[in-house]
């Protein structure tokens, strides 16, 4: 019984993070389905982009409350009622639940977005000052190149080296990899794009 409640934490963080905020959004606020404007990410930049700055801040706060909680609030809930030996590897778990049902909801035929804003709530959660020097690497690269998509790429392979610098535990420095691999992974179109001069900064940054 004990495991079947931990597996429902999964399950409940994965359902979480699969609420597509982005999505809900559009159709609200502009009756579209942002996945055909923009960049079609369902992602919060996507949302800044096509809707505008205060629904895409908002967004993203959405976003990274999913993964904040999924990771602290939920799993000490299901601990609660199901106590585990290794509590970090479980948080580790419904953190990365969270994170792929953002970036592949239930709710969107299994097409989400690339889990940036999700994976940083549950690096918040977990780890906060590794949280907050990725965040410094995303903000010098955001205002120098003007790129969401490059400051997040360079921001989460900075994370796994933070992790081994302060000497975090294995199952961090492996779940801090693994963020790098998927987050990389889903940047793939963006990574094209900026190899070929195409992708767009955030509007403030264009040119006159």
């Amino acid at each position: 019984m004990g495991y079947f409640i931990l597996f429902l934490g999964f399950v409940a963080a994965y359902i979480i993070g699969s609420v597509p905020t982005a999505y809900i959004f559009g159709r609200v606020l502009k009756g579209i389905d942002i996945r055909e404007y923009g960049s079609g990410n369902v992602g919060a930049t996507n949302v800044f982009r096509v809707i505008g700055k205060v629904p895409g801040i908002i967004a993203l706060i959405i976003d990274i409350i999913k993964g904040f909680v999924c990771a602290t609030y939920l799993a000490s809930g299901f601990m609660y009622l199901a106590p585990v030996t290794r509590p970090e590897l479980y948080r580790i778990l419904v953190g990365l639940s969270a994170i792929a049902g953002h970036n592949w909801t239930i709710f969107l035929k299994f097409k989400g977005g690339k889990g940036v804003a999700t994976s940083a709530g549950v690096v918040i959660g977990l780890i906060p000052k590794i949280f907050w020097l990725g965040f410094l690497v995303w903000l010098i690269t955001f205002f120098i190149t003007g790129f969401v998509s490059l400051g997040s790429i360079i921001a989460v392979i900075s994370i796994p080296v933070f992790t081994l610098a302060f000497g975090e535990p294995a199952e961090i420095v492996v779940f801090t990899c693994l963020l790098c691999l998927i987050i990389v992974y889903k940047h793939k179109p963006n990574i094209r794009r900026l190899a070929r001069g195409e992708e767009k900064r955030i509007s403030f940054f264009k040119k006159k």
